[in-house]
Protein backbone atom coordinates (compact mmCIF):
# COMPACT_ATOMS: atom_id res chain seq x y z
CA UNK A 1 0.00 0.00 0.00
CA UNK A 2 1.79 3.11 -1.16
CA UNK A 3 0.88 6.17 1.54
CA UNK A 4 2.09 9.26 0.21
CA UNK A 5 2.48 12.18 3.43
CA UNK A 6 1.81 15.85 1.76
CA UNK A 7 3.62 18.47 3.47
CA UNK A 8 2.57 22.23 2.69
CA UNK A 9 5.07 24.73 2.43
CA UNK A 10 6.36 26.54 5.32
CA UNK A 11 6.62 28.33 8.20
CA UNK A 12 4.79 25.52 10.18
CA UNK A 13 3.16 27.36 12.57
CA UNK A 14 1.11 25.54 15.50
CA UNK A 15 -1.27 27.85 17.72
CA UNK A 16 -4.36 27.22 19.83
CA UNK A 17 -6.57 30.24 18.22
CA UNK A 18 -9.37 29.51 16.28
CA UNK A 19 -11.71 31.90 14.22
CA UNK A 20 -14.41 30.87 17.24
CA UNK A 21 -11.73 31.83 20.05
CA UNK A 22 -11.04 35.61 18.22
CA UNK A 23 -14.27 36.30 17.68
CA UNK A 24 -16.01 35.47 21.14
CA UNK A 25 -12.62 37.65 22.87
CA UNK A 26 -14.34 40.45 20.46
CA UNK A 27 -17.41 40.04 22.17
CA UNK A 28 -16.49 40.22 25.44
CA UNK A 29 -13.81 43.29 24.74
CA UNK A 30 -16.71 44.99 23.75
CA UNK A 31 -18.58 44.54 26.69
CA UNK A 32 -17.30 47.10 28.81
CA UNK A 33 -18.45 50.01 26.03
CA UNK A 34 -21.62 47.99 25.90
CA UNK A 35 -22.26 48.15 29.31
CA UNK A 36 -21.34 52.21 29.67
CA UNK A 37 -24.08 52.35 26.87
CA UNK A 38 -26.60 50.77 28.73
CA UNK A 39 -25.82 52.94 31.69
CA UNK A 40 -26.58 55.95 29.78
CA UNK A 41 -29.34 55.03 27.61
CA UNK A 42 -30.89 52.08 29.22
CA UNK A 43 -33.49 49.91 27.59
CA UNK A 44 -33.30 52.14 23.81
CA UNK A 45 -29.31 50.45 24.03
CA UNK A 46 -30.19 47.22 24.88
CA UNK A 47 -33.30 46.94 22.28
CA UNK A 48 -31.17 47.36 19.40
CA UNK A 49 -28.26 45.55 20.45
CA UNK A 50 -30.80 42.58 20.82
CA UNK A 51 -32.41 43.55 17.89
CA UNK A 52 -29.57 43.88 15.74
CA UNK A 53 -27.50 40.71 16.51
CA UNK A 54 -30.41 38.67 16.34
CA UNK A 55 -31.62 40.06 12.92
CA UNK A 56 -27.86 39.26 11.91
CA UNK A 57 -27.96 35.66 13.20
CA UNK A 58 -31.15 35.41 11.36
CA UNK A 59 -30.40 37.01 7.88
CA UNK A 60 -26.76 34.89 7.57
CA UNK A 61 -28.79 31.72 8.87
CA UNK A 62 -31.68 32.42 5.92
CA UNK A 63 -28.91 32.72 3.15
CA UNK A 64 -26.75 30.42 3.92
CA UNK A 65 -29.31 27.37 4.54
CA UNK A 66 -31.42 28.80 1.38
CA UNK A 67 -29.22 30.67 -1.21
CA UNK A 68 -25.48 29.35 -0.61
CA UNK A 69 -26.84 25.94 0.30
CA UNK A 70 -24.13 25.26 3.00
CA UNK A 71 -23.43 24.54 6.67
CA UNK A 72 -24.26 27.39 9.36
CA UNK A 73 -21.52 29.03 10.48
CA UNK A 74 -23.34 30.91 13.36
CA UNK A 75 -21.30 28.99 16.51
CA UNK A 76 -18.23 31.09 15.03
CA UNK A 77 -19.11 34.53 16.28
CA UNK A 78 -18.99 36.78 13.66
CA UNK A 79 -22.24 37.41 13.07
CA UNK A 80 -22.51 38.80 16.75
CA UNK A 81 -19.64 41.28 16.21
CA UNK A 82 -21.51 42.35 13.11
CA UNK A 83 -24.64 42.99 15.18
CA UNK A 84 -22.84 43.90 17.73
CA UNK A 85 -20.71 46.73 16.17
CA UNK A 86 -23.25 47.64 13.88
CA UNK A 87 -25.78 48.30 17.03
CA UNK A 88 -22.36 50.61 18.46
CA UNK A 89 -23.02 52.17 15.07
CA UNK A 90 -26.20 53.83 15.83
CA UNK A 91 -28.03 55.91 17.55
CA UNK A 92 -30.50 54.67 20.52
CA UNK A 93 -33.27 56.42 19.63
CA UNK A 94 -33.00 54.07 15.74
CA UNK A 95 -36.57 52.78 14.88
CA UNK A 96 -35.90 49.10 15.19
CA UNK A 97 -37.25 48.41 11.79
CA UNK A 98 -34.54 50.47 10.30
CA UNK A 99 -31.69 48.17 12.69
CA UNK A 100 -33.26 44.80 10.73
CA UNK A 101 -32.60 47.10 7.83
CA UNK A 102 -29.43 47.83 8.15
CA UNK A 103 -28.66 44.12 9.53
CA UNK A 104 -29.72 43.01 6.56
CA UNK A 105 -27.55 45.16 4.32
CA UNK A 106 -24.35 44.15 6.66
CA UNK A 107 -24.99 40.92 6.28
CA UNK A 108 -26.81 40.13 2.71
CA UNK A 109 -24.62 42.80 0.88
CA UNK A 110 -21.36 43.76 3.36
CA UNK A 111 -20.68 39.96 3.65
CA UNK A 112 -22.62 36.52 2.56
CA UNK A 113 -22.54 38.60 -1.32
CA UNK A 114 -18.86 37.82 -1.54
CA UNK A 115 -18.74 34.28 0.13
CA UNK A 116 -18.76 34.67 3.79
CA UNK A 117 -16.62 35.37 6.11
CA UNK A 118 -12.89 35.36 4.93
CA UNK A 119 -14.15 36.81 1.64
CA UNK A 120 -15.74 39.99 2.22
CA UNK A 121 -13.51 43.51 0.85
CA UNK A 122 -15.57 46.00 3.15
CA UNK A 123 -16.52 45.51 7.19
CA UNK A 124 -19.98 44.54 7.05
CA UNK A 125 -21.01 46.69 9.85
CA UNK A 126 -19.81 49.72 8.60
CA UNK A 127 -21.57 48.83 5.31
CA UNK A 128 -24.67 48.45 6.92
CA UNK A 129 -24.07 51.99 8.80
CA UNK A 130 -23.23 53.97 6.04
CA UNK A 131 -26.29 52.51 4.07
CA UNK A 132 -28.37 53.78 7.25
CA UNK A 133 -26.66 56.96 7.47
CA UNK A 134 -27.17 57.91 3.30
CA UNK A 135 -30.74 56.19 2.98
CA UNK A 136 -32.06 57.76 6.37
CA UNK A 137 -29.64 60.82 7.10
CA UNK A 138 -32.61 62.40 9.39
CA UNK A 139 -33.01 59.47 11.98
CA UNK A 140 -29.18 58.51 11.87
CA UNK A 141 -28.06 62.07 12.80
CA UNK A 142 -31.02 62.61 16.04
CA UNK A 143 -28.55 62.30 18.97
CA UNK A 144 -30.30 61.56 22.35
CA UNK A 145 -28.39 62.88 25.26
CA UNK A 146 -26.82 60.89 27.49
CA UNK A 147 -28.94 60.29 30.37
CA UNK A 148 -27.69 58.36 33.81
CA UNK A 149 -29.40 55.43 35.07
CA UNK A 150 -30.95 56.96 38.03
CA UNK A 151 -32.56 60.03 35.87
CA UNK A 152 -34.42 57.15 33.31
CA UNK A 153 -38.10 58.20 33.29
CA UNK A 154 -37.41 61.63 32.45
CA UNK A 155 -38.43 62.65 29.23
CA UNK A 156 -35.28 62.09 26.70
CA UNK A 157 -33.61 65.19 25.31
CA UNK A 158 -31.63 65.24 22.11
CA UNK A 159 -28.37 67.36 20.97
CA UNK A 160 -25.91 67.50 18.71
CA UNK A 161 -22.66 65.67 18.75
CA UNK A 162 -19.53 67.37 19.72
CA UNK A 163 -18.20 66.89 15.87
CA UNK A 164 -22.08 68.08 15.09
CA UNK A 165 -21.74 71.03 16.69
CA UNK A 166 -17.73 72.13 15.78
CA UNK A 167 -19.23 71.68 12.01
CA UNK A 168 -22.69 73.76 12.16
CA UNK A 169 -20.71 76.06 14.28
CA UNK A 170 -17.87 76.34 11.41
CA UNK A 171 -20.83 76.94 8.86
CA UNK A 172 -21.79 79.88 11.23
CA UNK A 173 -18.93 81.25 11.39
CA UNK A 174 -18.32 81.38 15.24
CA UNK A 175 -15.05 80.45 16.81
CA UNK A 176 -13.40 77.50 18.40
CA UNK A 177 -13.48 79.34 21.41
CA UNK A 178 -17.34 80.03 21.59
CA UNK A 179 -18.08 76.87 19.99
CA UNK A 180 -15.81 74.67 23.00
CA UNK A 181 -17.97 76.13 25.39
CA UNK A 182 -21.26 74.66 24.15
CA UNK A 183 -19.74 71.20 24.53
CA UNK A 184 -18.68 68.86 27.56
CA UNK A 185 -15.20 68.80 28.88
CA UNK A 186 -12.59 66.21 27.85
CA UNK A 187 -13.57 64.55 31.25
CA UNK A 188 -16.82 64.09 30.61
CA UNK A 189 -16.08 63.28 26.71
CA UNK A 190 -13.23 60.09 28.07
CA UNK A 191 -16.35 58.93 30.29
CA UNK A 192 -19.10 58.99 28.01
CA UNK A 193 -21.14 62.11 28.99
CA UNK A 194 -21.73 63.24 24.75
CA UNK A 195 -24.04 62.94 22.52
CA UNK A 196 -23.09 60.06 19.58
CA UNK A 197 -23.75 56.66 18.41
CA UNK A 198 -24.17 54.40 21.72
CA UNK A 199 -21.09 52.21 21.28
CA UNK A 200 -18.65 54.98 20.60
CA UNK A 201 -19.33 57.57 23.49
CA UNK A 202 -17.18 55.83 26.52
CA UNK A 203 -13.26 56.28 25.36
CA UNK A 204 -11.83 54.62 28.53
CA UNK A 205 -14.01 51.49 28.25
CA UNK A 206 -13.08 51.37 24.55
CA UNK A 207 -9.45 51.22 25.50
CA UNK A 208 -9.73 48.72 27.76
CA UNK A 209 -11.13 46.58 25.74
CA UNK A 210 -8.52 47.19 23.07
CA UNK A 211 -5.91 46.92 25.69
CA UNK A 212 -7.52 42.91 26.61
CA UNK A 213 -7.58 42.06 22.66
CA UNK A 214 -3.98 43.22 22.29
CA UNK A 215 -3.08 41.57 25.84
CA UNK A 216 -4.62 38.06 24.03
CA UNK A 217 -2.71 39.05 20.88
CA UNK A 218 -6.30 38.95 19.00
CA UNK A 219 -4.66 42.58 17.30
CA UNK A 220 -1.65 44.24 17.37
CA UNK A 221 -0.69 47.79 17.88
CA UNK A 222 -0.09 48.87 14.37
CA UNK A 223 -3.00 49.37 12.89
CA UNK A 224 -4.96 51.56 16.19
CA UNK A 225 -1.50 53.10 17.25
CA UNK A 226 -0.90 54.32 13.41
CA UNK A 227 -4.93 55.62 13.08
CA UNK A 228 -5.11 57.55 16.00
CA UNK A 229 -1.33 59.02 15.94
CA UNK A 230 -1.95 60.25 12.21
CA UNK A 231 -5.35 61.58 13.44
CA UNK A 232 -3.48 63.52 15.95
CA UNK A 233 -0.66 64.44 14.24
CA UNK A 234 -2.84 66.07 10.87
CA UNK A 235 -5.02 67.51 13.01
CA UNK A 236 -1.96 69.13 15.44
CA UNK A 237 -1.20 70.73 12.34
CA UNK A 238 -4.07 72.07 11.29
CA UNK A 239 -4.67 73.60 15.03
CA UNK A 240 -1.29 75.27 14.88
CA UNK A 241 -1.61 76.33 11.60
CA UNK A 242 -4.94 78.53 12.33
CA UNK A 243 -5.74 77.63 16.15
CA UNK A 244 -8.97 80.23 15.80
CA UNK A 245 -9.93 77.72 13.00
CA UNK A 246 -9.43 73.93 13.51
CA UNK A 247 -9.99 72.09 16.99
CA UNK A 248 -7.53 71.04 19.28
CA UNK A 249 -5.75 67.25 18.40
CA UNK A 250 -7.29 65.89 21.63
CA UNK A 251 -10.90 66.83 20.61
CA UNK A 252 -10.45 64.73 17.29
CA UNK A 253 -9.45 61.36 19.15
CA UNK A 254 -11.72 61.81 22.20
CA UNK A 255 -15.11 62.84 20.37
CA UNK A 256 -16.85 60.44 17.42
CA UNK A 257 -16.11 56.97 16.61
CA UNK A 258 -12.59 56.79 16.18
CA UNK A 259 -11.45 54.98 18.69
CA UNK A 260 -14.37 52.52 18.15
CA UNK A 261 -12.83 52.26 14.46
CA UNK A 262 -9.25 52.66 15.10
CA UNK A 263 -9.72 49.39 18.10
CA UNK A 264 -12.33 47.52 16.93
CA UNK A 265 -13.29 48.35 13.38
CA UNK A 266 -10.15 49.27 11.39
CA UNK A 267 -8.43 46.16 12.99
CA UNK A 268 -10.93 43.16 11.24
CA UNK A 269 -8.57 40.73 10.13
CA UNK A 270 -10.33 40.05 6.95
CA UNK A 271 -10.32 43.72 5.39
CA UNK A 272 -7.08 44.68 6.95
CA UNK A 273 -3.68 44.13 5.56
CA UNK A 274 -1.39 41.17 6.96
CA UNK A 275 2.02 42.82 7.28
CA UNK A 276 3.11 44.82 10.11
CA UNK A 277 4.55 47.88 7.29
CA UNK A 278 1.07 47.44 5.23
CA UNK A 279 -1.03 47.93 8.68
CA UNK A 280 0.94 51.06 9.61
CA UNK A 281 0.26 52.42 6.11
CA UNK A 282 -3.67 50.87 6.40
CA UNK A 283 -4.12 53.11 10.29
CA UNK A 284 -2.27 56.01 8.68
CA UNK A 285 -4.46 56.02 5.65
CA UNK A 286 -7.66 56.14 7.80
CA UNK A 287 -6.19 58.47 10.34
CA UNK A 288 -5.41 60.95 7.56
CA UNK A 289 -8.53 60.20 5.50
CA UNK A 290 -10.81 60.56 9.00
CA UNK A 291 -9.40 64.28 9.85
CA UNK A 292 -9.82 65.56 6.13
CA UNK A 293 -13.09 64.01 6.09
CA UNK A 294 -14.22 65.71 9.23
CA UNK A 295 -12.69 69.38 8.65
CA UNK A 296 -13.54 69.39 5.15
CA UNK A 297 -15.74 66.70 4.07
CA UNK A 298 -19.94 67.70 4.40
CA UNK A 299 -19.79 65.21 7.18
CA UNK A 300 -18.87 65.78 10.92
CA UNK A 301 -17.71 62.46 11.36
CA UNK A 302 -15.41 60.70 9.07
CA UNK A 303 -14.32 56.85 10.31
CA UNK A 304 -16.69 55.05 8.73
CA UNK A 305 -15.67 56.35 4.95
CA UNK A 306 -12.13 56.40 5.63
CA UNK A 307 -12.25 52.60 7.07
CA UNK A 308 -13.99 51.89 3.83
CA UNK A 309 -12.33 53.26 1.49
CA UNK A 310 -8.76 52.19 2.80
CA UNK A 311 -10.74 48.58 2.87
CA UNK A 312 -11.04 49.06 -0.90
CA UNK A 313 -6.93 49.40 -1.33
CA UNK A 314 -6.15 46.68 1.50
CA UNK A 315 -5.10 44.42 -1.67
CA UNK A 316 -2.71 47.18 -3.13
CA UNK A 317 -1.14 47.24 0.20
CA UNK A 318 -0.53 43.53 0.35
CA UNK A 319 0.62 43.71 -2.81
CA UNK A 320 3.09 46.42 -2.18
CA UNK A 321 4.44 44.84 1.22
CA UNK A 322 4.48 41.40 0.74
CA UNK A 323 6.36 39.23 3.48
CA UNK A 324 9.55 37.24 2.32
CA UNK A 325 9.84 34.15 0.96
CA UNK A 326 10.96 31.32 2.90
CA UNK A 327 13.51 29.16 1.32
CA UNK A 328 13.33 31.25 -1.93
CA UNK A 329 15.31 33.94 -3.68
CA UNK A 330 15.71 36.81 -1.08
CA UNK A 331 16.64 39.24 -3.86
Amino acid sequence: MNNQLFVSGSPHVHSNESVKKIMWAVVIALLPALLVSIYYFGLPAILITVVSICSCLLFEYLIQKFLLKEKSSLCNGSAVITGLLLAFNLPSNLPLPWVVVGAFVAIAIGKMAFGGLGKNPFNPALVGRVFLLISRPVEMTTWPLPTPVWAFGTDAVTGPTPLGILKEGGINGESIGQLMEKMPNYVQMLFGQMGGSFGEISVIALIVGALFLIFRKVITWHIPVSFILSSFLLAGILYLHKPECYANPFFHIVTGGLILGACFMATDMVTSPSSPWGMIVFGCGCGILTIVIRTFGAYPEGVSFAILLMNAVTPLINKAFKPKKFGGNSK
